[in-house]
């Protein structure tokens, strides 16, 4: 092997995400999220990897499961500037950042024990006004939430799975 060369410290996936330039202090966020470990397929997790951009990142593959927006959304909140990559036939189909919309419905749980939110049985609601530093405003008391004050409500795990070609 040459000086130049380069090999990949974990195997291509045939069909799958990968989730790219994950903080590494929000790594493990991003995992209980995606509640990995309920998955049956093969999964890579990479922690504090060398990045020219970020100095250290974290990297998560999946193998067989993609996301919906919903899923990806809270990503965002966690981790703003991470990369979504859905594979298939070992080929990169779909590329893009994730991106906070400019609202969000039933994803985060408003800090104010007197919003109507906590007290009643209603979806939450937030309007995201600012996306650099990750703050938003609740819909109903106007509360004001930053991504570190961040608590996600619960939900049921959703990804779908893909079809295999094996």
């Amino acid at each position: 092997m040459t000086k130049d060369k380069k090999e990949l410290a974990v195997a291509a996936l045939r069909n799958g995400t990968v989730i790219d330039h994950i903080p590494s202090d929000a790594l493990f966020k991003v995992v209980d999220l995606l509640d990995i470990k309920s998955l049956t397929g093969s999964v890579t997790i990479g922690f504090n990897l060398d990045s020219a951009l970020m100095g250290k990142k974290g990297i998560i593959k999946i193998a067989d499961v993609t996301y919906p927006e919903s899923t990806l959304n809270r990503i965002a909140l966690i981790a703003p500037h991470a990369v979504i990559n859905v594979i298939k036939d070992y080929e990169v189909v779909e590329k893009h950042r994730v991106t906070l919309p400019d609202e969000l419905i039933d994803i985060v749980k408003c800090n104010n024990p007197k919003c109507i939110s906590n007290n009643e049985p209603m979806h939450t609601h937030f309007h995201v006004v600012d996306r650099d530093n990750t703050v938003l405003r609740c819909h109903y008391c106007e509360c004001l939430v930053t991504k570190d004050e961040v608590t996600l409500k619960s939900v049921s795990y959703t990804h779908l799975t893909l079809p295999t070609n094996r």
